[in-house]
């Protein structure tokens, strides 16, 4: 019986791929040692953060650069000067964004891949990103304030 149990409770946790074939061909082969979530985002940590992760309302202070899977950079803010600032979970920036960013702690350096329907989805946001573009960020946390 406890077997059932914990099957039943594998097959709810399992997700349906969210990556388009093509997409998913790619990410594998250029990140194969990328983590999943259950969300579907992938993620490599390329340098260890402190800390406790933001939570709702935190306002953060983050670095990027946003790139499409062909490699084209389209929006970055690299100055620690002028990070993009916004509060955790108000939705201001992409649903993919705010499931990451209460991941990570301060000084964490993550490169993440979010599928489609977690950025920017069939409409994309022309002429930049294309409909159903998967994302690729490479993000730091370099700051969190706290509500």
């Amino acid at each position: 019986m406890v077997f059932l149990a914990v099957c039943a409770a594998g097959v709810v946790r399992a997700q349906r791929e969210k990556l388009p074939p093509e997409d998913l061909a790619i990410v594998e082969s250029s990140w194969p040692a990328a983590k999943k979530t259950n969300t579907g985002i992938r993620y490599i940590i390329e340098r260890e953060g402190h800390g406790a992760p933001p939570v709702p309302g935190d306002l953060v202070s983050v670095t990027y650069t946003g790139r499409l899977l062909d490699g084209v950079t389209f929006d970055e803010s690299l100055d620690p000067k002028h990070p993009l600032v916004f509060r955790v979970a108000r939705e201001t920036v992409i649903q993919g964004w705010d499931f990451v960013i209460q991941q990570m702690k301060l000084g964490e350096r993550r490169l993440v891949i979010i599928p489609p329907e977690l950025a920017y989805g069939t409409r994309g946001q022309p002429p930049r990103i294309p409909r159903n573009a998967t994302l690729v960020f490479v993000m730091e946390l370099v700051d969190i304030k706290r509500e």
